[in-house]
């Protein structure tokens, strides 16, 4: 087996990382067996109070037979002397003598018997006591001795609950086409993005973030790539839309095509119909403006279609010339359909204005393996709306026209907020990225009819994280199932609500971009290290993890159900996957810094428990994770603790001082 320990383990290119899962391979044994001790209640002695009384009730039984020696003896007495004065025969008087003198002898007798009687019942009580005594001592050797090997038994146990790993990587295969995650805050998907990312530029592959949530949820991402060796690039849009030359080398049908796309995003309710007559129109005037036709001369040119304003200032301007203004005033001829193309020209050119400074100041910029374009929250909500989908369209059709990966995920891109992306726009981008062998992540804050028609289509993995609308929870955990029962660690609960907020926003990188080269050495790079250092992650986790020590080994389960939904923690995330066992539903917490606890692997919690499994010599009981030293596969249990057999300590409730687990 190969050592899972952080410190060891490589990230591997094949698996996305989504989070961390919190599981125990082996429970907490409880606290150490009581030692065993003498009996509290003494050992029974014979009691000088039981010996009078027995003494007494003898000396009361014989009382009439001590009387009646003593009468005995008086009579034997009176007839001698009755004897020696005459008036009574010896013959007689012997006679006499030796009854009263054998009854008195009998009576004797019966009293030596009653007083060895007394002597044997005080003795047998004396030696009751003594086989008392030895047999309690018996027992407390073999309970001395049972203490011994329960008490091993008790530390390896407890050696190997408390060098076990909690924390398992939560990963799917890079099999998969798409990760749709539903629901959950700006934070929650900061950790998620931080996490994915850095995960997916560590290994080696390349990231495109465009963040439609206008909320930064990248800024930890961009600061963890700065720190391994990476210069990302950061577009914020719309102030960086001059130097921003997506779509620029796209050909004419192309460039139609994304344009048409542009103008519907304010108009939901658009049929294919309508799209095709835009893009009829805009496909004649790029026509007419030749290749490499900006979207200034486009708006100019739509301008002059709609007879809008006076065509002598783009003439001045230079924006087209006379003869393309006297073939666009040609191209649709004269007739009913005039009014029809004059709207449809209009409405084009008025959504087009967003976009008339993209490229005007295109510079040629280094490669980098992080590419971020945001919104800035300042900017109109339908001005980002029009520049999302610009961005989103021109990068389906960059996808269409790119030869297939050699391997899935090297390229991953990552939609935050793409709710506000029109359905069809989505699709035509889900398909570009599954033909390119392009990894997709898309985020939804709200689970509106669109997203709901496309979650987890086609071999696509979905995340649940927190919903807050009851609609939304509701159908999130019919998606998942109510019957699941997910173990959610108290450390995540009490890390999330301290969590790390989004100051600020993003700072444009592009204006003091600089030459460099795409292959950066990023070999010496340690993801833990920088976790720590460069996200506000890790900084705050690093902080709380020394005060809530206490509760890393504790936990509650939880049904899927909508108000538990409600309630889950900012980087809790529900993973649900299709594997050839079946679809697999596991809770992780997203949190990058969970990378940087002492008890974290790489490695998935099924796998290490079939490893430790795997060998049909140990029990299963026995059975442990691997070492912490690589070089070192010796058990932790070699030496085992000294049995404890000294003294007993005061007595202590040890309940009172034992923490059940949450």
């Amino acid at each position: 087996m190969t050592d899972v320990h952080p410190e060891h383990a490589q990230l591997q290119a094949d698996r996305i990382y989504l989070g961390w899962q919190y599981a125990l391979l082996y429970p907490d044994p409880g606290p150490a067996p009581r030692r065993p001790s003498p009996a509290e209640e003494p050992l029974p002695e014979v009691d000088p109070e039981w010996v009078r009384r027995e003494r007494l009730n003898e000396d009361l039984l014989n009382r009439p037979v001590k009387i009646i020696r003593g009468f005995m003896i008086g009579m034997a007495l009176v007839i001698l002397a009755v004897a020696a004065v005459g008036p009574m025969g010896w013959p007689f008087a012997v006679a006499g003598m030796a009854v009263a003198l054998g009854i008195a002898g009998f009576c004797t007798y019966a009293l030596h018997q009653g007083d060895r009687a007394v002597r044997h019942r005080i003795r047998e009580r004396q030696a009751a006591a003594e086989r008392l005594r030895r047999e309690r001592e018996r027992e407390l050797h073999r309970a001395q001795e049972e203490h011994a090997a329960r008490y091993r038994e008790w530390a390896e146990r407890k050696e190997r609950h408390d060098r076990q790993l909690t924390w398992y990587a939560v990963a799917v295969p890079d099999e998969l086409d798409r990760i749709d995650v539903a629901g959950g805050t700006l934070p929650g998907w900061s950790a998620l993005i931080t996490l994915l990312g850095a995960t997916r530029l560590y290994s080696g592959g390349h990231l495109t973030v465009l963040d439609l949530s206008e909320g930064a949820v990248a800024k930890d991402l961009i600061e963890l790539a700065r720190r391994g060796g990476d210069e990302p690039l950061v577009w914020v849009l719309p102030v960086d839309l001059p130097k921003l030359d997506l779509g620029a080398t796209l050909a004419p049908e192309a460039f139609a095509d994304v344009l048409a796309h542009v103008v519907s995003v304010s108009e939901e309710h658009r049929t294919t119909r309508d799209l095709s007559f835009d893009n009829a129109i805009l496909e004649r005037v790029l026509e007419v403006l030749g290749e490499n036709a900006t979207i200034n001369q486009v708006t100019a040119a739509l301008r002059a279609l709609a007879q809008v304003g006076d065509p002598r200032d783009d003439l001045r301007y230079g924006l087209i010339t006379a003869t393309q203004l006297e073939r666009i005033g040609t191209l649709f001829g004269r007739g009913v359909s005039d009014r029809v193309v004059i709207e449809r020209a209009w409405a084009l050119e008025s959504q087009l204005r967003k976009l008339e400074t993209l490229g005007s100041q295109a510079v040629r910029l280094p490669p980098a393996r992080l590419r971020v374009v945001s919104m800035d929250r300042q900017a109109g909500v339908l001005g980002n709306r029009v520049l999302g989908t610009y961005v989103a369209t021109a990068l389906t059709h960059i996808l269409r026209q790119s030869p297939a990966a050699d391997r899935p995920w090297y390229h991953t891109i990552i939609v935050a907020g793409a709710d506000k992306l029109r359905g069809d726009v989505l699709d035509r981008l889900m398909d570009a990225c599954e033909t390119s062998r392009t990894g997709l992540v898309l985020t939804y804050r709200a689970l509106t009819p669109t997203v709901r028609e496309r979650l987890g289509r086609g071999h696509a993995a979905v995340a649940f994280m927190r919903l807050g609308n009851a609609e939304d929870a509701r159908v999130a955990s019919e998606h998942v199932g109510t019957e699941h029962r997910l173990e959610l660690a108290q450390l995540t609960e009490t890390i999330s609500a301290a969590g790390a907020g989004l100051d600020g926003g993003y700072t444009s990188t592009i204006g003091r971009a600089e030459e460099d080269e795409d292959g950066r050495d990023v070999g010496h790079a340690d993801l833990k290290e920088d976790i720590t250092s460069s996200t506000e992650w890790g900084r705050r986790a690093s902080k709380a993890l020394g005060e809530t020590e206490r509760v890393l080994h504790r936990s509650r389960e939880f049904l899927v159900e909508p108000h538990q939904l409600q309630q889950l923690p900012t980087t809790s995330v529900i993973i649900s996957d299709a594997t050839a066992q079946g679809r697999r539903i596991r809770l992780a917490d997203a949190n990058p810094a969970i990378l940087t606890f002492p008890r974290t692997t790489l490695g998935e919690f099924d796998e290490i428990r079939q490893a430790a499994q795997g060998s049909p010599d140990v029990p299963a009981e026995e059975r442990e994770p691997e070492p912490h030293d690589p070089g070192s596969f010796t058990s932790p249990f070699t030496e085992a603790a000294p049995p404890n057999l000294g003294p007993p300590q005061p007595r202590l409730d040890w309940r009172r001082h034992r923490e059940t687990p949450g």
